[in-house]
């Protein structure tokens, strides 16, 4: 088989990039732009030993499950992977993909039918935006990183966005072409803007805009900040953010307030939030209310439970669930987050929770002194895991069963990092409830998840 060559192959599957998977010779074909039950003639992109990847160019007999792309940037940016197929199709993939990740790590799992919404246009809350020089034109452009490459594929009107993300993503990019500031060149390390990084409360409106730059300012700031924010009423903070550093991490460490204030508020299951640019933050707050509600239904917290709330961020698990627990734990490894943890809690009168700084991994940041506060155990306690995609530590699993923790209940972003830590456990004598996956992320790859594990040992 060659680079070039055409070939005809059946789809049998789609994987969360949104390629059709399929097989020929002995090898898996994955084929960009195949849909699930398709025969299709496709012209091979990549050659290698265990698999080749095509790109689709006829379909004589298209799935009914197929639909035609309803935007201008698809499939070339490197954001939506399933703007080919039908919704409903998505969520059966998405169930698909928790279930055999389950299954590849060795986990006998439950997986319910994914819950949704049915919100899929204009969800996110958060978006950044690379600016770069179009290398023919000159001119300056806003949009998102092509897959697995840094070629920009303009997007000022992305469908994931809200629609006032496009507004001002345009007339940022119309302030810095007329007042000639200049795009950031990866391959030189040269050049001023690098990001336009945009947060927005879905109830309270409010947005706060911040240009990462390679540098510290710009003389043109002060006229930035106020146009920006006279151009843009919802805008209530302009912010820089100092990335001078040759890295793909998009955020450095230092902001600067330009005009307004440094962080936004929303409010979400009713209460009331701070949230500042470090902070993390759901991305889609109506999914993440129906995944908060599915979560704090897991807890099964009578009022008499701790409830220790891991990797807790700016705090909007634990206090939406404090009114169901006798004391709330918080902790959280970005110290600006702990700070609006114990802001929010204070802005809606929740007096039974505390945060404290620490790397939530570390099994003695938080959980023996938790256990020692108790007289030695964490046996009265129902403890919410909500780490980063990599998931949770060993140690962190093995420290929660040595202290008899119960109950815990597992927020996730990964399925297969949520199945291979379900796997350690079960190692530990803990029993998995129905894994109920959430779409956070229509039409991405990505799907949330949320679990129950009781300990054998340690429940009542």
């Amino acid at each position: 088989m060659r680079k070039n060559e055409t070939v005809r192959v059946t789809v049998e599957d789609i994987n969360n990039l949104g390629y059709g998977v399929g097989h020929l010779d002995g090898l898996t074909v994955f084929v960009r732009g195949g849909v699930t039950g398709e025969t299709v003639t496709a012209k091979v992109i990549k050659v290698t030993k265990s698999y080749l990847v095509a790109l689709a160019q006829d379909i004589p007999e298209p799935s009914p499950n197929r639909c035609a792309p309803d935007c201008g940037s698809y499939p070339a940016c490197g954001g939506c992977v399933y703007r080919h197929i039908t919704y409903a199709h998505e969520l059966e993939l998405k169930r698909a993909y928790v279930r055999n990740a389950f299954r590849k790590a060795g986990v006998d799992a439950e997986v319910e039918a994914v819950r949704t919404t049915g919100k899929t246009e204009g969800y996110r809350n958060k978006a950044q935006y690379p600016i770069s020089k179009n290398p023919k034109t000159g001119a300056l452009e806003v949009g998102f990183y092509a897959g697995s490459s840094h070629r920009l594929v303009p997007a000022e009107g992305c469908r994931l966005q809200p629609a006032v993300f496009g507004r001002i993503s345009h007339d940022v990019v119309r302030f810095l072409t007329e007042h000639s500031v200049s795009a950031y060149d990866e391959e030189t390390h040269s050049g001023l803007v690098r990001h336009l990084y945009l947060r927005r409360g879905e109830e309270t409106g409010e947005v706060l805009l911040c240009l990462v730059l390679n540098g510290s300012g710009f003389p043109e700031e002060a006229a930035f900040a106020a146009e920006m924010t006279a151009r843009c009423p919802e805008i209530v903070g302009v912010l820089l953010n100092e990335n001078s550093a040759q890295t793909n991490v998009v955020l450095g460490e230092r902001y600067r307030l330009l005009a307004g204030k440094d962080y936004l508020t929303d409010r979400l299951c009713g209460l009331t939030y701070r949230i500042s640019p470090e902070s993390f933050y759901q991305v889609n707050h109506d999914a993440c209310e129906l995944l908060y509600g599915l979560a704090k239904e897991r807890a099964g917290l009578t009022g008499r439970e701790r409830l220790i709330d891991l990797y807790c961020g700016i705090g909007t698990i634990g206090l939406t669930m404090a009114d169901r627990a006798a004391e709330v734990l918080g902790l959280e490894i970005v110290p600006q987050a702990v700070e609006c943890a114990r802001e929010n809690a204070l802005r809606n009168g929740i007096a039974n929770a505390r945060f404290v700084c620490g790397d939530a991994g570390d099994p003695e940041t938080l959980l023996g002194k938790a256990a020692r506060l108790s007289g030695g155990d964490l046996s009265d306690a129902v403890v919410v895991l909500d780490p980063p995609r990599k998931g949770t530590t060993r140690e962190l699993i093995a420290a929660l069963d040595a202290y008899r923790t119960p109950r815990v209940v597992y927020i996730s972003c990964n399925p297969d990092t949520l199945a291979r830590d379900c796997a350690v456990f079960a190692n530990h004598g803990y029993r998995l409830s129905p894994v109920t996956p959430v779409d956070l992320f229509p039409r991405t790859g990505h799907v949330e998840s949320v679990c129950l594990l009781e300990s054998v040992k340690w429940s009542r």
